[in-house]
């Protein structure tokens, strides 16, 4: 097991250096920046330049990444294109994206899991009718389509929630304020996320449940919520886990969209920002950010998943 740890590890790592020097290359190679104007004078086009060489961008390009990979390497991503650390503030966009994207995922597990459980029981009952509609809905309509409806109706229509935003102006801080304005993006997330996790554990649970070994287990008198809740459960599991880490670069996409709809201020919102304004090294650094959080997810799940199943050897033939 720990061999499998060790090695799985060193993946990890060498798939992130791989993948920041990807994204380092072609973020270098888009076309245009920040300094490039129509009609720029003399004096201003030495004034980027003399910025530009401020900033190394005069270098070579693996000198940069290099420089690069020594600054991280002391905890900062250094400097954005307006002089400013981006350690200052991008580490606040973050914190506001993993409280959406926390929430939205909690609850969506809180109602998904024990739906998927009780309809894959009740199979062809109304629980698992409206299941399988409402994994339709969430899988056919577009989260961008969602947020404005949702935006739409309960905002701009009814008046019932704050139509953008982390907070009030006037509240920031306050809890119930904070509450009201994650309602409308969480549950835009939710509604992917829950529908998803349907069909996935549902699908899962009746592939599982007309195995032999849980008649066995009830056949030697185990209860029937024991052999739901632990021998089927625990196998049924074992795909869902993974599936469950592929979805996060999809579940964090999703949050991109959902924050510049409702202005949520988070890493989705800043990297479309960047991008538009070609702040290379803030865009850069998201990017880092967001690989991170989905290899270690990957990581996790592949150590759920050999927890779950022993029998799991990846890489080595069974014997």
């Amino acid at each position: 097991m720990w061999e499998f740890i060790v090695r799985r590890t060193l993946q990890s790592i060498f798939v992130l250096l791989i993948v920041s020097a990807a994204c380092f290359y072609v973020s270098h190679q888009m076309p245009g920046d920040m300094w490039t104007a129509i009609g720029m004078t003399p004096e201003q086009r030495l004034a980027a330049d003399a910025q530009k060489h401020a900033l190394g961008l005069d270098l070579p390009l693996h000198v940069q990444y290099w420089n690069w990979l020594k600054g991280l390497r002391h905890g900062g991503f250094g400097l954005d294109y307006q002089m400013q650390p981006i350690g200052s503030y991008i580490w606040k966009n973050a914190q506001n994206s993993l409280i959406l994207i926390g929430v939205s995922w909690l609850l969506s597990v809180m109602i998904a899991f024990p739906w998927a459980i009780y309809s894959s029981i009740r199979s062809g009952g109304l629980s698992d009718r409206v299941a399988i509609v409402l994994a339709l809905i969430g899988f056919a309509v577009p989260g961008s389509a969602a947020a404005i409806w949702l935006q739409q109706v309960f905002a701009f229509n009814l008046y019932w929630l704050p139509p953008s935003s982390i907070h009030t102006p006037s509240k920031q801080g306050n809890l119930p304020d904070l509450v009201q304005h994650m309602i409308l993006p969480v549950a835009t997330l939710m509604l992917g996320i829950v529908a998803s996790y349907l069909k996935f554990i549902r699908s899962s649970m009746q592939e599982v449940l007309p195995l032999d070994f849980l008649q066995t287990a009830r056949a030697k008198g185990i209860s029937e919520k024991r052999v739901i809740l632990v021998h089927a459960l625990k196998n049924a599991m074992i795909p869902v886990v993974t599936i469950a880490a592929m979805d996060l670069p999809t579940l964090i996409g999703s949050s991109a969209i959902v924050e510049n709809v409702f202005n949520w201020g988070g890493l989705g919102s800043l990297m479309v920002y960047s991008a538009g304004h070609r702040n290379l090294p803030v865009l850069f650094a998201v990017i880092i950010i967001i690989t991170t959080a989905v290899v270690l997810f990957s990581w996790v799940a592949d150590i759920i998943s050999l927890l779950l199943n022993p029998r799991i050897r990846l890489g080595r033939k069974a014997a």
